[in-house]
This record gives structure tokens, C-alpha cells and sequence, in this order.
């Protein structure tokens, strides 16, 4: 690229502070023209950006969501002000007294008393003493009093001239400067100044490229160096129009337009087609995207409630066969006593069986045997620390933390019983082999003759029950029960004492 280059002079504009929010409330010099802007002036100091606060909400404090807000803005309750300053206008007295002199001027009525303006008292040699000097333009060579922009009385000036004489030093100049926190109404206009200045006569190319910015053209790519080379072109293309004032070459200039314009019509089109086919492009990822993600959400549901069917399923089986098997075991037990018979308990297959409530009793027929157990716990320091297990295992022999199993050897004397047994098993199991072997080989051969079919065994006749004696069995009833209640009571006893 070839870009001509002119020699510009930027003039950079002056910082300008800004005025402070309270400045209608603190400084003497502001002035507002009505109440109107005295309570806008109080608006904007009490709703301006520094008094704004952002308070989180708890309960969606990582939320990016528009319409569930992570946190509030809220203005600071907190007044800077004091309180002792006064928020009113201070023009309502200015205002009171001239509608009195307008209300005087025109009624033409003496008993109206116009109020007196009230100067403040000035105190030279105390808090207003910076309105009275100024800095020294031109250096003095003797000792002398600053100038005074107000008139004092002599007894002051003589008093002031007594300080600086008792003050001084030996130098011959002094110089005085006073900060104020007030503001200077001087310094707040800045005039308008251009951010160029282009020479008389100079079309610099390079100020075709201002408009360009960071992310709006800037860095340069292919794009803006396209666009840039048309504006080129087009400008060359305006150079060789024919002038307007050459009526002659009227047609020829109309002519050139005009096919200058389809190009450009042309140029349009094809870049309108080329953002159409991107976008077109653009909504077809997006297209593809989302189905691809509704899929997916689609398959982790049907997986989810896949998992979910499929434990139902599972805790529906395991019911179901602890069901059956409880069942079962109901069956079982009304099977072992079908005719429903009263039996004796027998002690001694109570003691020869090591399941029985003898030596395993049911804790739901109230007995614990685990109880107390806890006054049995050993509490030992080589137990419950590191120290301890290692002091324990040092004063262990060596024979039990590392023991030594010797295999027994076999003896290979011939002749012995083991071998002699050995040696006889081995040649039945190969008689045995053989004989089997034999069996298989021989075919079955068909009958000759009828094979005579034997009658099944005769059924057993069915056992009788013989019906005992009712009395007797009264008697017995009453027996058991006079002994559960004997064994109830006992177990009761251990229970509770």
C-alpha cells in the first residue's frame, strides 16, 4: 500500500476536573438560578454512580441468568453530608427581599422596610487572610509588605507589619502561595480545539482511514485492505470523469455513471449472496448442534429411566422371592407336624443339638446374651496404641513371629504297607477299567421272547391315628401351659434382675 503522508500537529486537550457532588452545599461561589435546579443539583449528588451499591444475593449468588439476578443495585443509605448543613436554597432570602422591592417600586407603599444586605465580617488575620495577598510578579529587593486588595485599618496594617518584621529572615525575596479547597470558575472552560490541522492544499489519504478503530477495522485484515483498494479505485475513477461544465461530454459522463453504478449494484449483490451462504452455514451448525443436543438429552432420559425400570424391576424380584421362600418355610414347618400333634419337649436332643435355643437362645423370647458385655471390655494401653502393640510384639518369643514348618519327609523303603496298598489299588482301577470297557463294547441283542411285565407292589395301607383320651389330653394342656408360664416368669426374672 502507498499512503501519503502529511505532517499534522495534534494539539491534546487540558484535563478538566470535574466540580464536586456538593458543591450547591459547601461552596460560596455556586449559584443556582431558581429552586428548580437546586433540587435537580440534589438529585444528581444523591443517585450518582458513587453512591450505588451492589449487594449479592445470597441465594443465587453464582446465577448468570437475566431473569434471576445474582445481585441488586441499591443507593447508599448513608448521608455524607452533616447534618448540620443546611439543605435549603440559599436564594430564598435574595428572592423575598427583590419581590419586595418590585412589591415597593410598584404600590408605591412606605411602610414597606426592604431588608439590608448583611455583609460577613472579614477577618484579615485569620481565616480569610489568603483573599488579601497574592504571589509577587516581579521579585523585590528589600523587604516589603504584599500588596492588599482591600483597604484595613491602620492599627491592622501596623500589626501586620509587626509579624513580617518579627518573621523575616535574612533573605531578600519571599515568595507566598496559599492552597484553598474552593474551586477556580476560570479554569472550568476549555475552548474548542481541532484534533488536527491539515495544511492548506494537502489531501492527505491517511485521514480516509480514521473511522477505522480496534475491533471496527483494526488490525487491518484482507477485508479492509479490499475496501480500502475500491476507495482507491473509485477515486481514480472520479478523476477521469469529465467536468461538469463541459456540456459536450454531458453523455459520455452520464454513460460512465451509469455503468459505474451496476458494477457497484453487481459488487453488492455478490457480497449480500456471500453473507447469505455464511448465515445460511451459521444456521446450519446451529441446526445441527441443537439436534445433536436434544439427542443427546434424549438418550441420557431414556438411559435414566432405563435404570430406573430395571431396579424396579430388581427390588420387585427380590420381594417376591423372599416371599416365596418365606412361604416355604411355612410349608415346611406344617408339613412336620401334618396331624397336629402335641410333642413333649425332649432335653436331650435339646443339649446334642449345638442350634438349639440351649445354646443359641433367641433374644425375641427375651434373653440377651450380650448383656453386661461391656464390663468385660479389656482396656489395655498395648492394645489401643503403637507404642504398646510395638513393646508387645519385642517381648514375644522369636519362635511364634517367625515360625519354621518342616515338611515330613517320606520314607521310600521297599516293601512297605504303604506301598504294598498303594501298588493293590492301582491294579483294581485298572480291572475296573477294563470291565467297564468291555461292558460298552458289547451290543444290546433283541428279545426272543415276551418279556413279562411284573405288577406294581401294592400301596401300604393308610395309617390310623388312634384318638387319644380327651381327659387326658385336657390334663396335658393344662400341664404345658402351667410350664410356659413357669419358664415366662424365669426368663423375666433374668431379664430384669
Amino acid at each position: 500500500l502507498k499512503i501519503i503522508m502529511s505532517e499534522t500537529r495534534t494539539i491534546s486537550k487540558a484535563y478538566i476536573q470535574e466540580s464536586r457532588a456538593h458543591d450547591y452545599l459547601y461552596d460560596p461561589l455556586f449559584a443556582l438560578s431558581s429552586e428548580r435546579d437546586h433540587v435537580r443539583a440534589t438529585f444528581k449528588a444523591n443517585t450518582g454512580i458513587s453512591r450505588m451499591r451492589r449487594l449479592p444475593e445470597f441465594k443465587a449468588m453464582f446465577s448468570s441468568l437475566q431473569h434471576y439476578p445474582n445481585s441488586q443495585v441499591q443507593i447508599d443509605s448513608t448521608d455524607p453530608v452533616p447534618s448540620f448543613v443546611s439543605r435549603h436554597w440559599r436564594g430564598y432570602r435574595e428572592e423575598a427581599r427583590e419581590n419586595l422591592i418590585r412589591y415597593k417600586k410598584f404600590n408605591y407603599d412606605p411602610d414597606v422596610v426592604i431588608p439590608i444586605i448583611q455583609i460577613p465580617k472579614e477577618d484579615v488575620l485569620g481565616r480569610d487572610r489568603y483573599k488579601y495577598f497574592k504571589r509577587p510578579i516581579l521579585p523585590f529587593l528589600h523587604q516589603q509588605l504584599p500588596d492588599a486588595y482591600k483597604q484595613c485599618k491602620s492599627d491592622m496594617v501596623n500589626e501586620m507589619k509587626t509579624m513580617v518584621a518579627n518573621s523575616s529572615t535574612n533573605q531578600l525575596t519571599r515568595s507566598v502561595a496559599i492552597q484553598t479547597d474552593y474551586r477556580e470558575s476560570d479554569t472550568q472552560t476549555d475552548p474548542y480545539s481541532p484534533e488536527y490541522v491539515i495544511r492548506p492544499g494537502s489531501h492527505p489519504e491517511l485521514l480516509t482511514l480514521a473511522t477505522l478503530c480496534y475491533e471496527h477495522g483494526l488490525p487491518a485484515g484482507l477485508a479492509e485492505v479490499e475496501i480500502i483498494e475500491r476507495a482507491r479505485a473509485k477515486r481514480a475513477w472520479e478523476s477521469t470523469l469529465p467536468p461538469l461544465s463541459n456540456t459536450e461530454m454531458y453523455e459520455e459522463r452520464r454513460k460512465m455513471m451509469a455503468d459505474h453504478e451496476a458494477k457497484e449494484w453487481a459488487f453488492r449483490e455478490s457480497q449480500i449472496e456471500k453473507l447469505q451462504q455464511a448465515k445460511l452455514q451459521v444456521f446450519q451448525r446451529l441446526l445441527k448442534d441443537k439436534e445433536n443436543k436434544n439427542n443427546d438429552l434424549k438418550s441420557k432420559y431414556l438411559g435414566r429411566l432405563r435404570m430406573k425400570k430395571l431396579q424396579e424391576k430388581e427390588a420387585k424380584v427380590k420381594k417376591i422371592r423372599a416371599e416365596h421362600i418365606k412361604m416355604l418355610r411355612k410349608l415346611n414347618h406344617k408339613h412336620e407336624n401334618v396331624e397336629g400333634k402335641l410333642e413333649r419337649r425332649d432335653i436331650l436332643k435339646d443339649y446334642s443339638d449345638p442350634g438349639s435355643e440351649v445354646y443359641a437362645p433367641l433374644s425375641r423370647n427375651g434373653v440377651f446374651l450380650d448383656k453386661g458385655s461391656e464390663h468385660f471390655k479389656v482396656n489395655s494401653s498395648y492394645l489401643s496404641t503403637y507404642q504398646g502393640l510395638l513393646e508387645l510384639e519385642e517381648s514375644l518369643p522369636d519362635c511364634l513371629m517367625n515360625p519354621k514348618i518342616e515338611v515330613p519327609k517320606l520314607s521310600s523303603a521297599r516293601g512297605s504297607t504303604m506301598n504294598r496298598n498303594y501298588r493293590r489299588q492301582v491294579e483294581l482301577d485298572v480291572i475296573a477299567k477294563e470291565s467297564k470297557t468291555v461292558k460298552e463294547e458289547k451290543e444290546a441283542k433283541p428279545l426272543r421272547f415276551v418279556v413279562k411285565i411284573e405288577k406294581p407292589i401294592p400301596r401300604p395301607p393308610t395309617p390310623t391315628v388312634i384318638t387319644p383320651n380327651l381327659e387326658e389330653e385336657d390334663k396335658e394342656l393344662a400341664i404345658i401351659f402351667l410350664q410356659k408360664i413357669i419358664r415366662g416368669r424365669a426368663i423375666q426374672n433374668m431379664v430384669w434382675f
